[in-house]
């Protein structure tokens, strides 16, 4: 892989949902060597610290946590995104996958910039595709794809002025999809690759077709990592842990595809609640994960023991 300019920015997300401890996953990746890692491949990094997000003023809601919060948080790692991206390849270390409200926001506002087309490659156990009117847990983490998207239901947010068409969105390793999701990505082009599929065709094969149409139209590709696109008895610092996920070859397999692509743009590594992990342990799969995806190979991996 080409060297990068690599700019790691924290996003303390921690409003997505009610269980806390993403507002610790910056400093997890961080004291992981995530940067170390990086640099040892050759590529430049420069830790830009930490997002905050905009002033708000939370007021309870019955059906919706923390509206306001999250629009906050939305708003800010949308600039973020579209400053880091258009000179450098941004890594958003969370906090939660409401980040991705923001960050896939501001990436496509970039690509629209540059008369680009973004694609987003998601993986994860969850589709994500709620809005804040179909959600029945309330909990706005499930929602980014639905936001992004340009579902309805996102009164008070920013407006999304360059919606990611479904036909330019993959999602690998699903296992935990609402039945009202389902039916409503059934009507869509969304790419959806669930672990039944991975375990009778693989995992290699849909995603090179869908990197070849990134590649095909000269796109930028966001990719969206959370934690429980992994099976957890490999990364349980997770609170939204569903068995059966990737194994971490096959999440290796994935990561080493993009790099050898080179096609990706921007990053996020989300739901890491290092109040749940096992000394480092999931951090450090993270960080091994993000290395892959910049040039390490299976010859350069270093012997880990917990």
């Amino acid at each position: 892989m080409p060297s990068k300019e690599i700019h790691l920015i924290g996003a303390p997300v921690d409003c997505g949902k009610r269980r806390q401890g993403c507002l610790m996953g910056p400093d997890a990746y961080r004291t992981a060597g995530l940067a170390d890692a990086l640099r040892t491949l050759g590529h430049t990094v420069v830790d830009q610290g930490n997002v905050a997000p905009d002033p708000f003023e939370d007021v309870a809601e019955p059906t919706v946590y923390a509206r306001a919060e999250n629009i906050a948080w939305t708003a800010a790692p949308s600039r973020a995104a579209q400053s880091a991206c258009a000179t450098a390849l941004p890594i958003f270390m969370g906090g939660d996958h409401a980040l991705a409200l923001g960050t896939v926001h501001g990436a496509a506002a970039h690509a629209a910039g540059l008369n680009r087309p973004l694609f987003v490659l998601w993986l994860d156990a969850h589709t994500d595709y709620h809005t804040p009117d179909t959600t029945g847990s309330g909990n706005l983490h499930g929602t980014p794809m639905g936001y992004v998207t340009g579902r309805e239901g996102f009164d008070g947010f920013p407006a999304v002025t360059n919606p990611v068409p479904h036909e330019r969105i993959a999602m690998l390793g699903l296992r935990s999809v609402d039945a009202e999701e389902r039916a409503a990505l059934e009507a869509t082009d969304v790419t959806y690759i669930d672990m039944r599929h991975i375990d009778e065709h693989g995992i290699a094969k849909p995603l090179a077709a869908f990197l070849d149409r990134v590649a095909a139209a000269n796109g930028l590709l966001h990719v969206s990592l959370d934690v429980d696109f992994l099976d957890p008895a490999i990364a349980p610092a997770v609170g939204t842990t569903v068995p059966g996920g990737a194994t971490i070859r096959e999440g290796h397999l994935v990561m080493e595809m993009i790099c050898d692509s080179d096609l990706m743009t921007s990053l996020d590594l989300v739901e890491l609640n290092p109040f749940l992990d096992e000394r480092g342990r999931t951090a450090q799969v993270m960080v091994d994960l993000t290395a892959s995806a910049f040039g390490r190979r299976v010859f350069d991996r270093p012997t880990r023991a917990y």
